[in-house]
């Protein structure tokens, strides 16, 4: 990635088979924001980029979510669709997260070995 990202909003860029794909993107790099995510949500608009992650939990959230771990080079390790109440399993290589709404990343392309890019934040 580079360059180190604020909390705010950006685009993620999913460069997959379908060409760029272009997400609306909340960015949580502080503690505060990272520990928050999408706890309390009803729905995802877009996509969350949690950095720096390596795992994720869904506990007290309210809707199942999509999870796609990424490398420091921002390639997707694993995707995984987590139900609330679920602890997920650390990725080793992982340096960041991105969480969508369960679905979400199917029809954006995003799936293991696809680069993603980050614009704006």
């Amino acid at each position: 990635m580079g360059r180190r990202l604020s909390d705010g909003r950006g685009a993620l860029v999913v460069h997959g088979d379908r060409g760029d794909v272009s997400v609306p993107l909340e960015i949580a790099s502080s503690y505060r924001a990272r520990t928050k995510g999408l706890l309390g949500r009803d729905s995802v608009e877009g996509a969350m980029l949690l950095t720096p992650a390596g795992g994720v939990h869904t506990f007290r959230m309210r809707i199942p979510i999509d999870v796609a771990y990424l490398d420091r080079g921002l390639r997707v390790i694993a995707v995984h669709t987590m139900k609330p109440g679920r602890l997920g399993l650390p990725r080793l290589r992982s340096r960041h997260v991105v969480e969508a709404g369960a679905g979400a990343m199917e029809g954006w392309g995003l799936r293991r070995g696809v680069r993603v890019s980050v614009e704006g934040g």
